[in-house]
């Protein structure tokens, strides 16, 4: 069973502007992925740093959708050993500090997907390395 690491921009997806196609379908992805997900044919997980985001989301409908679908992930606290990968992923890349602190969250875990609709992030989440990183029509392009 696929273990994977969402970032919060994921479960936001579903919110965005629909007028454009890359955002309907990466919508309609994060969707099917949270359908397996409460199906158990796959692990999601729910790190500190995506409560963190959560409550400083500004919109309440959003806020409590996300918060809805936490409750299929697994829990992950936060630990020192996630603060220093996150902080080593800083000093190596561009990644900015919570992000650093999501993909810090997905490697020591060791899932075995990191998927993101962030572009930047994926390129500099690449160059680290350690587990697949992919946008969420892509993980479905690679797992139908």
């Amino acid at each position: 069973m696929d273990l994977i690491y969402l970032d919060y921009n994921c479960f936001q997806r579903g919110f965005d502007d629909h007028e454009q196609i890359r955002i309907q379908m990466e919508a309609l992805a994060c969707q099917e992925i949270f359908w397996r997900a409460e199906r158990k044919q796959i692990k999601l997980v729910w790190a500190f740093i995506h409560e963190d985001e959560n409550e400083h989301c500004p919109f309440f409908e959003r806020k409590l959708e996300v918060k809805r679908l936490s409750r299929i992930c697994e829990e992950l606290p936060w630990s020192q050993d996630i603060q220093k990968k996150a902080h080593d992923i800083q000093q190596k890349t561009k990644i900015q500090s919570k992000d650093a602190l999501h993909f810090a969250s997905a490697l020591h875990i060791k899932a075995g997907y990191f998927i993101t609709c962030d572009d930047r992030l994926m390129r500099q989440a690449q160059k680290v390395g350690g587990l697949q990183v992919m946008n969420p029509t892509d993980y479905l392009r690679h797992k139908p």
